[in-house]
């Protein structure tokens, strides 16, 4: 063809442009064998990562486990706390008391302290002895106790009445507080072998159900019994509730008081005792039980009284001056450390007050005040500007400027808004706006054709009070059981709805409205606390505390020693009540954290304890074996968690459950059951022929 090109065939582009330079791109065996090694080399080494960091969690928890069993049971640890508590009035701890103190005492005779150092068993223990009948009492002792032997009696012909009503009373109470490491003495077995296991048998199968799961039941009348008993609880690894480890506390072994002459009327309150769970710091804020919040002016650290070494112990009995008290160092508060003694907060009563406005601020009120002029808000009586926000307001919008002249004259008592306020147009404006269908149904209230609901209202104004209450009462009945919204409720007929509900205000939205919550609140309340967030500053304050319990500092009497504290600015009436006290109850002193005194809200409702997933519930049910019936139904809370039923715990309904997301403590728990329901045949078809 003329003018046509010829065409011409380019070599083919390939990827390898000769047969030589292919095989550069080849990879060899030996580097196969290379690679596939150093990927077996990346897998050893991850598996060998994992093994180094198992067996580092081993360690560590094998040296946390030595050094619990070292602080607890160690020389340099304070003696092990045993609560006798009696089941029931007919128990006899003072005699199991005694057995158990001349047990580990090397003291044959005379009078035994409650505290004995044993170096046979290598352990220190104190003992002491519930009274019967004294709730307060037995509290303060199951606060410090390590362990509560609850003592009970195997008398023939009582087999049923193990506990009584005080003792059940006081179970309650110590599950709410929290047990720290349980077991069961058994008193008065018979001494015939086979009488003896079976009475043990009746026994421990009448109060399984009262105890943890891992509670034991010792025998404990013999020797023998409680030389068993004593060499198993010296290997026991004790748990105490998590309140208890958290704050350093210390049981007073002796009271005194010393009169403080510059200031009457107070004194300086002396505690002598073993610390106890963390190090004290002298410029921490102490709780005295039954006494309140103080300052310490001192710490003294004494000599130990009852060392668990047998020499030293040989030595102090042989000396002359044994009632003279060894002091081996002092503490004293810094004053710019100390923590300063707030209970309640102080109000400035010119903290509201503001100072005189600038021109710009002036001005700026002017153009607001001429803006506000413009629209023409009827409140109720005495309503403040900033009341009138809580008014339901469903536009901002100004509608229409015009007024008509018959709105000047309307009652100024009750809760009407104008147009522009309260979302109801005009008849002009409300042809130009898009309404949702709640918003059109209140519309409709206010036209001028009267219709069914209109007509239904006129009727119902000419009914009685009594035709009145009778309705309402068939209305009840018919929604009684509606329990979904627990906040409805009915108008009264004998108080005006203006008068009861006169305190409340009408929000659009609880969620997203512009609420100030300081409105209105008893100036009481301005003495409160206020914590801008406190789970933050909870977090804070016990990072503080392990800082302080890790570092080895001069204002603190380390956990284990044998301390006096010098208490100051207590009352002279409460300290001569805590010396009277003090023979009968143990006085306990706690040290407290960062803001701890100070004086706060908090808002909670039933789960009973929450740590992380795990909850303790009570009050759904009432017995155990409504736990275990319902155990496969799913329960849920109205923040959106959702768990299971796991067991019961005790003899009261309470339970524990698992769930998917942490707990708060405003959170309630719920379970929904449902069943079939069919309406009735009838028996009369027509009522009427059959009449």
């Amino acid at each position: 063809m003329g003018g046509s090109r010829v065409q011409v065939n380019k070599p083919h582009k390939s990827r390898f442009s000769s047969k030589s330079s292919r095989s550069i791109h080849k990879v060899s065996q030996k580097d196969k064998n290379r690679i596939a090694k150093s990927d077996r080399n990346v897998t050893k080494g991850a598996r060998a990562a994992r093994l180094q960091r198992s067996k580092m969690l081993r360690e560590q928890k094998r040296a946390a486990l030595l050094k619990e069993k070292r602080a607890s049971s160690g020389l340099a640890s304070p003696p092990r706390v045993i609560l006798l508590f009696p089941l029931s009035a007919s128990v006899n701890v003072s005699s199991l008391a005694e057995d158990l103190l001349r047990l580990l005492s090397t003291e044959c005779t005379g009078v035994l302290s409650s505290t004995v150092a044993s170096s046979e068993y290598k352990l220190r223990l104190t003992v002491l002895q519930a009274p019967h009948g004294d709730l307060l009492s037995c509290m303060e002792m199951a606060k410090v106790a390590d362990l509560i032997a609850f003592v009970a009696s195997a008398t023939e012909g009582v087999r049923c009445d193990y506990i009584d009503s005080f003792g059940s009373q006081c179970l309650s109470v110590f599950r709410s507080l929290g047990l720290p490491s349980t077991v069961v003495l058994i008193r008065d077995l018979p001494t015939e072998l086979k009488r003896r296991n079976d009475a043990k048998k009746i026994c421990t199968s009448s109060l399984t159900s009262e105890f943890p799961e891992d509670c034991k039941f010792y025998p404990a009348d013999t020797k023998d019994d409680l030389h068993k008993f004593v060499w198993l609880f010296k290997e026991q690894r004790l748990t105490t509730p998590n309140w208890r480890n958290q704050r350093p506390y210390l049981m007073a072994q002796k009271v005194d008081m010393v009169q403080d002459d510059s200031s009457p009327g107070k004194c300086t309150l002396l505690l002598t005792g073993y610390t106890r769970a963390r190090c004290l710091s002298v410029n921490q804020l102490v709780h005295v039980s039954g006494a309140g919040d103080f300052q310490l002016s001192k710490i003294e650290i004494i000599k130990d009284p009852t060392p668990l070494n047998t020499r030293k112990e040989h030595d102090a009995m042989d000396s002359d001056d044994i009632q003279v008290v060894e002091v081996l160092h002092s503490l004293a508060p810094d004053p710019l450390n100390l923590e300063p003694l707030l209970v309640e907060n102080v109000p400035d009563p010119l903290a509201g007050e503001q100072t005189w406005p600038t021109e710009a601020e002036m001005a700026e009120a002017d153009r607001n005040q001429k803006q506000k002029k413009l629209r023409k808000r009827t409140l109720p009586r005495g309503t403040s500007e900033y009341q009138a926000a809580w008014i339901v307001d469903d536009t901002d919008e100004e509608h229409s400027d015009a007024k008509d002249d018959g709105d000047d004259d309307e009652d100024d008592d009750g809760m009407v808004l104008d147009e522009g306020e309260s979302g109801f147009p005009s008849q002009e404006g409300a042809n130009n706006l898009d309404f949702d269908e709640d918003q059109a149904s209140l519309y409709l209230r206010d036209s001028d054709e009267e219709t069914e609901n209109d007509s239904m209202m006129m009727e119902g104004e000419n009914l009685t009070r009594e035709q009145i209450e009778d309705e309402i009462k068939k209305i009840k009945e018919a929604h009684a059981e509606d329990e979904e919204f627990p906040d409805e409720v009915d108008t009264p007929l004998d108080v005006p709805a203006r008068k009861r509900f006169a305190k409340h205000r009408g929000v659009k939205s609880f969620r997203t409205s512009l609420w100030d919550p300081k409105e209105s609140l008893p100036p009481e309340y301005a003495r409160i606390f206020a914590f801008d967030n406190f789970a933050r500053t909870q977090k804070h304050v016990i990072a503080k505390s392990l800082e302080l319990e890790q570092e080895s500092r001069d204002d603190c009497a380390p956990a284990g020693s044998y301390a006096r504290l010098y208490i100051k600015e207590v009352p002279l009436d409460v300290a001569s009540k805590l010396c009277v006290v003090s023979r009968t109850a143990p006085i306990i002193s706690c040290g407290l954290l960062q803001h701890e005194s100070k004086m706060s809200v908090l808002h909670f409702s039933y789960p009973q304890r929450v740590s992380k997933l795990k909850a303790t519930v009570r009050y759904m049910f009432h017995n155990p074996e409504d736990v275990r019936w319902f155990k496969p139904v799913e329960v849920w809370t109205k923040c959106g968690r959702r768990g299971r039923i796991k067991e019961p715990v005790g003899t009261h309904g309470a339970m524990k459950c698992v769930f998917n997301g942490g707990l708060q403590q405003h959170d309630t728990v719920c379970m929904s059951l449902y069943k079939r329901s069919y309406p009735k045949w009838p028996e009369h078809r027509f009522p009427l022929l059959n009449a």
